[in-house]
């Protein structure tokens, strides 16, 4: 199969969907790649790198979208990509389509084969390729807003760990999955006053059996969230519905009983944010103020880490890539349920039940576009 590798264009996405080893892998199997002049330059990998790796670099993104059967990225494609997007291309990368509609019409109209990685899901309810860039975003999500409680950051000009004598910040975690246990484990280590929360009882008791002592868990309703945010600095939403809209926790009438400088870090902007007044940032200008409290809401954060986030992301999608360039989509998600589970939109229709829902759009069973078993 020939696997196109673009540049990502998206502001300050630093990132590359395969590493030079990643590269070898495909080539050393008899594929052909193609990467971007310099796509890797952002997450400190060479052109030379992909050569020796067997990979040939072409000098625009038009080329390796001309010449690819299949696209690897790591980032949705953005406008001025939906135009080089051909019929039956198959593109591999992070869509979150439930977030964007222009998105989705676009895709659907390219009649390409969209296979999205936050929705590959294994038998027990995992999601393998969204689990190392939400490691990553929970981490950030906690060093990020410790940077924006700092007052000249327009926070509130708090340390977050304290010192002796001074009590530390108050974090509240919204969501016990990969993001939140990550957030509380990086906030609990820098010596905060956690409270994680979630409503899965079942969670709760495991993330209480393996989170430091410092590290709290509650159950989520909108009662006990309105109790805590008065008295919290830093809230990070990181809850997930897969393939969906992120549910609402914090509606924009709780600013107002949240302290000045309170900082909000909502990680699930990606899928449409669960906070209200939530709007999608970027790092060249990641924050906002409303009704006082500080908003970072960027919808790239492991961008910001582009060496470790490739090489966390292609540990995880290369055993994925290799399989659809070997058997090709069609065979691939026949074998293979997670594979067929990330299917999306296909050949102009919807085939994701919750991207259908978002937009009221006919949803189209995916097994329509797929080989009958034998």
């Amino acid at each position: 199969m020939i696997i196109g590798v673009p540049q990502e264009i998206k502001n300050n996405e630093n990132r590359v969907a395969l590493t030079p080893s990643g590269a070898k892998e495909l080539s050393k199997v008899g594929h052909t790649v193609y990467v971007q002049q310099n796509a890797g330059e952002g997450s400190g990998f060479t052109d030379i790198e992909y050569q020796e790796a067997g990979a040939e670099i072409l000098p625009t993104i038009e080329a390796v979208y001309e010449a690819a059967e299949m696209i690897v990225k790591v980032k949705e494609p953005i406008a001025q990509e939906y135009g080089l997007v051909r019929k039956d291309q198959l593109l591999f990368t992070y869509f979150h389509f439930a977030s964007s509609e222009a998105l989705t019409q676009a895709m659907m109209k390219s009649g390409a084969i969209c296979l999205a990685y936050e929705t590959v899901e294994l038998p027990d309810r995992s999601l393998p390729l969204l689990v190392p860039m939400s490691e990553v975003a929970g981490r950030m999500s906690i060093q990020e807003g410790a940077k924006y409680l700092e007052k000249p950051m327009q926070g509130r000009g708090i340390l977050l760990g304290g010192v002796p004598g001074v009590r530390p910040a108050k974090v509240l975690i919204l969501g016990g999955g990969i993001v939140g246990t990550n957030a509380a484990k990086m906030a609990a280590g820098l010596g905060a006053d956690v409270t994680i929360m979630d409503i899965n009882l079942n969670r709760l008791r495991y993330l209480d059996d393996v989170l430091p002592a410092n590290v709290n868990t509650f159950m989520s309703s909108e009662y006990n969230i309105r109790s805590l945010i008065s008295s919290h600095d830093l809230i990070v939403g990181a809850v997930l519905i897969p393939g969906a809209k992120a549910p609402k926790l914090i509606s924009r009438d709780m600013l107002r009983e949240m302290k000045p400088g309170t900082v909000l870090v909502d990680v699930a902007v990606d899928q449409g944010g669960c906070i209200e007044t939530c709007e999608p940032t970027t790092h060249e200008n990641p924050t906002y103020v409303i009704d006082n409290v500080l908003h970072y809401c960027v919808a790239n954060m492991p961008g910001a880490v582009p060496y470790t986030s490739t090489l966390a992301l292609t540990n995880a999608t290369l055993p994925y890539t290799l399989q659809l360039a070997k058997h090709g989509w069609e065979q691939a998600c026949q074998q293979s349920n997670p594979l067929k589970l990330g299917l999306n939109v296909v050949r102009g229709e919807v085939v994701y039940q919750s991207v259908a829902n978002a937009f009221n759009l006919p949803h189209v069973p995916v097994e329509k576009h797929l080989p009958q078993s034998v």
